[in-house]
This record gives structure tokens, C-alpha cells and sequence, in this order.
């Protein structure tokens, strides 16, 4: 029973502790056109993300997570929460501007698992059409 009680409160302190961080998916922003502001978030696992459609037309989808961790996508013009559950890189774009590099990268803890990421992100870059190294820009952040 103590080490049940021990469990609970030690998993409330940690919750209460968690962060959210509010990342707007924007037509114009300050690395130009079609962004998600801001693009590279730190994030400790825990954590909480809130993708908020700011501006119409726009959505997300996880292209690459950690293994463990659940892959994410919303609806167009739709409020998204995720909860960072696992240590390491997520890249995420928004379908519709694809071709146009909007996309971004979470790093939750350590980057366990940057040498699969790489690859995903290269071939995100070779698929835009517009704002080419925007992606690999904010993957050369993770340390």
C-alpha cells in the first residue's frame, strides 16, 4: 500500500510539473511564409504540445516519432493536443503545405532516435517545392 501511495504522489508531482507548449500554424510568420511558430520546441517527456490552427486551411501530421510513441494527425482547422510521452525526435508537417516545407521538429529529452529521423527529414526536403533547408535547419537544433 506505501509503495502505491509512494507511485501516485510521485506521478502527480511530475504532472504538475509538466509544460504545454502552443505552436500556431500560420500562413506568414518570421521564417516567411506557411510555418508553424514556433517550429523547433525542446520539450521535457510529460510534456504537452497544442497545435493551434491560427489561421485557416491548415492541419498536422506526425511523419516520424519515437519508437513507443504514438504518431498524431488532426483535422483541418483543428485544435490538436499531444502529449509527449517518449524521449527523443518528432517530426511533424501539415499536409496541405507540404510542398511548401511547412513542417517543424519537437526534441523531447535525449534524441534517441535521430539517426531514423534523418532520412524522414531529407525526404521531406526533397518533396518541397518551396522553402527548401527550412526543415533540416531546425533538426541541425537538436542536441
Amino acid at each position: 500500500m506505501k509503495k502505491i501511495l509512494f507511485c501516485a504522489t510521485l506521478l502527480a508531482a511530475m504532472s504538475a510539473h509538466a509544460a504545454n507548449y502552443d505552436i500556431k500554424m500560420l500562413n506568414t510568420g518570421k521564417d516567411g511564409s506557411m510555418v508553424f511558430e514556433p517550429a523547433f520546441v525542446k520539450a521535457k517527456v510529460g510534456d504537452t504540445v497544442t497545435f493551434k490552427a491560427s489561421t485557416t486551411g491548415h492541419s498536422v501530421k506526425s511523419q516520424a516519432v519515437p519508437k513507443g510513441a504514438e504518431s498524431f494527425v488532426s483535422g483541418e482547422d483543428e485544435e490538436l493536443v499531444v502529449k509527449l510521452t517518449h524521449e527523443g525526435v518528432y517530426v511533424y508537417n501539415c499536409p496541405p503545405h507540404r510542398m511548401m516545407n511547412m513542417s517543424g521538429i519537437i526534441q523531447v529529452g535525449k534524441p534517441t532516435n535521430l539517426s531514423e529521423v534523418k532520412p524522414v527529414v531529407a525526404e521531406l526536403e526533397n518533396r518541397s517545392m518551396q522553402n527548401k533547408g527550412r526543415l533540416t535547419g531546425y533538426l541541425n537544433q537538436v542536441k
